[in-house]
């Protein structure tokens, strides 16, 4: 993409998400996505009602009556953003291809990440990792990831979620909330979710196109796999196979949520012809 035509779709999506994350998200982000730790901020006076066991000891010997330590929330997080850049991202027949809604969905996250002033943080994935990002503050570093959102070319096609949520668990020390970004087309990565989510809060966000849950009727198509380059022609008009195609669909759901219920990670799924602002919202008030 020309550097030109790159800072014209850069700043379109900044005005379009950061015009949400600022007027539709503001509250409810900081409510559904609050600091894990506690941290001290000052003693006073004992007061009746408050826990005699935070009661500070020594403050309270030095002046002869009972004081008690006061602690705050430790708001500022650690945002890391698992964004999938594998074949099959590249998909969509209505109007936008996942990987638009996976970008504004990047986007919207990040502005909302450092308008509370904290830190946001980048993971490409296929079936390697492709681009880390570390987590930093500002615009000027939103928009560095949006326009490796919109311009990163991946080495391989192909799907592996344990590999990045291994990466990622090894590379991040932190307290952190992670948003995994992807269609989530692959298998056998519950465990690492698991993991994962014990030592993070992690959320799923999963983006798919309408022509994945079921087939129209339009006779003799050939189709490909992204990820495996395979072609295949495929009768359309095959009532049974439409069926079973829905039901296969079907089935990959159930099983995936069982995997997000299972590791205790709150989802949400949006498909490319829906409003992902309803998708978003939904997530929060879900966490409030």
């Amino acid at each position: 993409m020309e550097t030109s035509e790159l800072l014209k779709k850069v700043r379109k999506i900044e005005i379009k998400t950061r015009g949400l994350s600022k007027n539709i998200f503001a509250g409810e982000y900081h409510s559904a996505f609050k600091g894990r730790g506690m941290t001290f901020a000052e003693v006073r006076e004992y007061q009746y009602g408050d826990d005699i066991r935070s009661i500070d000891w020594n403050v309270t010997a030095r002046f002869g009556h009972p004081y008690v330590k006061i602690f705050e929330e430790e708001r500022e997080l650690t945002v890391m953003l698992l964004v999938d850049v594998s074949g099959s991202r590249e998909f969509g027949t209505v109007s936008q291809m996942k990987k638009d809604i996976f970008t504004e969905v990047a986007a919207t996250l990040a502005f909302s990440t450092i308008q509370n002033k904290d830190k946001i943080g980048v993971i490409f994935f296929s079936d390697q990792i492709e681009k880390f990002i570390p987590p930093k503050k500002g615009r000027k570093h939103v928009l560095f990831i949006i326009r490796e959102l919109l311009d990163f070319k991946p080495r391989s096609n192909k799907t592996d979620i344990g590999g990045a949520l291994r990466y990622f668990t090894n590379a991040i020390k932190k307290s952190s909330t992670a948003f995994i970004i992807s269609d989530f087309i692959d298998n056998n990565f519950d465990k690492e979710l698991i993991i994962a989510n014990r030592k993070y809060d992690v959320v799923a966000l999963q983006v798919y196109d309408i022509r994945e849950t079921e087939l129209p009727d339009v006779g003799l198509i050939k189709l490909k796999d992204a990820e495996t380059g395979v072609r295949i022609w495929v009768n359309t008009s095959d009532k049974r196979l439409r069926t079973s195609y829905k039901h296969s669909w079907g089935e990959n759901q159930l099983n995936l949520q069982r995997i997000f219920t299972k590791s205790g990670v709150d989802s949400v799924s949006m498909n490319t012809s829906e409003d992902y602002v309803k998708a978003l919202m939904k997530l929060f008030k879900m966490r409030a």
